[in-house]
């Protein structure tokens, strides 16, 4: 296998840690607030290399702008709504089923504003990634909630969705290739400024620096933040939109995998038959 076609299974592997490093972290601090400490510390990092390097910055303001509203729907969006999801009691689950709607929410989206044509197979595809992602999580689910609690723990994931799907689709168009290194710094400015803004109004903001939350921090500064958002940055340049978001219906799977030999959560029957069906749904919609 050469090494770009290793690039989307090291994207899954790496994207698929995040929900691993949440979970660490979130007992120390309110979503927001880690979401904030992380931001700055990557802008910091990518900040620092991209000065050490003499990296290319945006050509003109329109170019930046575009990389920013780029960072607010894939970070500042995506991540706030996951992260408040499941401090709000969504289980970790439900929301990867609900933002796992985002490969076939593309594909609806990709062939009016991109002008991608999406076969048979990759429609054949994308809903089988769907029945294997829901067949992996939608068991450990327990919505034993009254109606208006689920739709207060369920609104920020369905924004994750929608910014994610956004984002993607964005990027896709308007600025598809950009220096990585000051874009990310472009990408996250924004986002550190909103997000801040945001948690400084509806949170405490205190932080219990505990070794887990330390670890767990500097995990998804260096490995999500820096590692995965570069590859997916440069998965979009290279790929379809809709080819692009199939890779997500491969997390859930990897994410049970990972939390079972972490954490030894058990993966039944069901959800090993999942995985199998939501790899098989992404090799077809990806060929």
């Amino acid at each position: 296998m050469s090494a770009q076609n290793a690039l989307p299974f090291l994207f899954v592997l790496l994207w698929s840690t995040g929900f691993i490093g949440a979970k660490l972290g979130l007992p120390y601090a309110e979503p927001l607030t880690f979401l904030t400490i992380r931001y700055a510390l990557v802008i910091s990092l990518m900040g620092a290399v991209a000065v050490a390097s003499r990296a290319p910055w945006p050509r003109d303001w329109r170019t930046a702008g575009h990389i920013a509203v780029t960072g607010l729907l894939l970070h500042g969006a995506y991540l706030g709504g996951v992260f408040t999801a499941i401090k709000h009691g969504l289980p970790a689950g439900v929301t990867a089923l609900v933002v796992g709607l985002q490969p076939l929410l593309t594909a609806v989206c990709a062939g009016a504003l991109l002008g991608e044509r999406v076969g048979a197979r990759q429609w054949l595809g994308l809903a089988l990634g769907f029945v294997g992602v829901a067949l992996v999580v939608g068991g450990g689910a327990r919505l034993d909630t009254p109606g208006g609690a689920l739709l207060h723990m369920l609104w920020p994931a369905l924004f994750a969705l929608i910014g994610i799907t956004a984002g993607t689709l964005y990027q896709k168009r308007y600025c598809p290739r950009f220096d990585l290194r000051t874009g990310a710094v472009v990408q996250f400015v924004p986002s550190l400024l909103i997000t801040a803004l945001v948690a400084a109004h509806t949170e405490t903001m205190l932080v219990e620096w505990h070794g887990r939350f330390i670890f767990a921090l500097l995990w998804l500064v260096v490995v999500l933040s820096v590692g995965a958002i570069s590859l997916l940055n440069l998965l979009i340049r290279q790929g379809s939109a809709t080819h692009v978001a199939s890779l997500f219906y491969l997390t859930p799977p990897v994410t049970a995998l990972i939390a079972w030999a972490l954490f030894d959560e058990t993966l039944s029957a069901l959800a090993v038959a999942g995985m199998g069906i939501a790899v098989t749904g992404v090799w077809l919609a990806r060929r």
